[in-house]
């Protein structure tokens, strides 16, 4: 047995935090390779350490001194490894040289990447594995994307030489020989490249909460937990809006067929959610999770025939394409069709929209519609189920919510709705009262 573990910033925030960790690594011998995440909030009011490193490259980018700056990170790193005792132990030259190419010439990325740096210094010590700095052995390419074949070809070569090691997460090399980063969260994405190159049998990812829940606890009083989720139905919640796990991070394990493990620092005894590429396990419930987004806008295309008219999708969607504009979902019927977009990015440019669909299509008429929330139900367990569809519109409509978009994939793994941005909070409400109960 092989284990990946990446450890979230929250769980790796104080040395308190940095001991539990280690307790959990150490219990299991099987736990061999750690990616961790910069430190991350102490407290509500606190800041994390990433943001310190930002707000530094700004200072430095801006010609200011960031002597100041620095001596609190520093700070915040003395501070646990104080706490966990390590001695013999110091990050003042890495910081010094940080601090050194910061005000020569400042780099976001690499600013931004030292935080997990400098918490992977102090894992490896901790826990007396080797420490491989990101930057050996994940690079990208030319287009700033993860270069899969290289980056598995090297790591997979380093990793087969040690028997226990600490990658920091979220940063690698660049085609240009500069750190390159993930967005934000893509620790969780380095944790799985490196599950890939070890050929792990887990890839367990603890952070602060007991895994995924099947509803926004912000909306949903206490929700339940899902003990098992598929990719498919994860990549459907996440997009959404679902947040525990960076959305890409279940690639690499994915062509592995390697199992991913949400577990909580805080609460180790508790199993999390598993996420699979598939599963018999039966579940409880036909929805697997709910989730969802506001303000979308809806532009409505009509014209008679057509359907009989070959490339008008194409022409419509163009209109989109021209303008920078990526749609997220498109129902139709003989005469219309409905294109979703997001507000941020469409309303500043809706009249040249607009003005390109009419160019391009020559419809009859084009309406636009603001406001609209989207909110996806998925369930492996839908696709068994009859009447779900039934069973949602009827929760709705005991709310006096009017459903202005429906949308279902020819999976039948989700249904997606839209209501009022007003409505959204009732009708997730409902739709979990109805099919997992109060």
């Amino acid at each position: 047995m092989k284990k990946v573990v990446k450890f979230g910033g929250s769980s790796l925030a104080s040395a308190e935090q940095f001991m539990k960790a280690g307790d959990i690594i150490r219990a299991d011998e099987s736990r061999r390779y750690v990616v961790p995440s910069a430190p991350g909030k102490r407290t509500s009011d606190d800041t994390k350490v990433t943001d310190m490193l930002l707000h530094v490259y700004d200072t430095a980018a801006a010609g200011g001194d960031i002597d100041g700056e620095m001596k609190a990170i520093k700070a915040r790193y003395d501070e646990i490894i104080t706490g966990l005792g390590l001695k013999d132990f110091s990050l003042d030259a890495d910081i010094e040289e940080i601090a050194k190419k910061l005000k020569a010439e400042p780099e976001k990325d690499y600013a931004a990447s030292r935080g997990e740096f400098l918490n992977g210094k102090i894992m490896a010590k901790y826990l007396d594995a080797e420490f491989i700095d990101a930057a050996e052995v994940i690079f990208f390419n030319e287009e700033g994307n993860l270069n899969d074949y290289k980056t598995d070809k090297t790591l997979s070569a380093r990793l087969e030489k040690c028997d226990k090691a600490v990658i920091p997460g979220f940063y690698g090399l660049g085609k240009n020989g500069r750190i390159k980063t993930f967005s934000r969260g893509g620790s969780d994405v380095t944790g799985s490249i490196v599950a890939k190159a070890a050929k792990a049998d887990v890839y367990e990812n603890w952070t602060d909460v007991s895994g995924f829940l099947m509803a926004d606890p912000r909306i949903v009083s206490n929700p339940k937990g899902i003990r098992y989720i598929t990719y498919r139905e994860l990549r459907e919640l996440s997009y959404m809006g679902a947040s525990v796990l960076h959305e890409d991070a279940i690639f690499p394990v994915r062509r592995c067929g390697i199992p991913i493990n949400i577990r909580n620092t805080n609460m180790p005894e508790d199993e999390g959610t598993w996420i699979v590429e598939s599963t018999a396990q039966k579940t409880d419930y036909v929805v697997t999770g709910i989730a969802g987004k506001k303000d979308f806008c809806t532009v409505f295309v009509t014209k008679a025939m057509m359907n009989a008219e070959i490339g008008f999708g194409r022409k419509v969607l163009q209109a989109f394409e021209e303008n920078g504009i990526s749609f997220e979902h498109m129902p139709s019927g003989i005469d219309t069709m409905t294109i979703v977009v997001h507000a941020d990015e469409f309303m500043h440019k809706e009249q040249k929209v607009i003005s390109a669909i009419h160019r391009l299509a020559e419809p009859d008429s084009v309406e636009i519609e603001s406001g609209l929330a989207l909110i996806a139900v998925v369930g492996r367990g839908m696709k068994s189920a009859s009447g779900t569809a039934g069973k949602l519109f009827t929760a709705l409509a005991k709310q006096g919510i009017n459903i202005r978009m429906i949308d279902q994939g020819s999976s039948e793994l989700n249904i997606i709705i839209g209501v009022k941005n007003s409505d959204f909070e009732t009708a997730i409400k409902a739709i979990y009262a109805t099919f997992i109960g109060e």
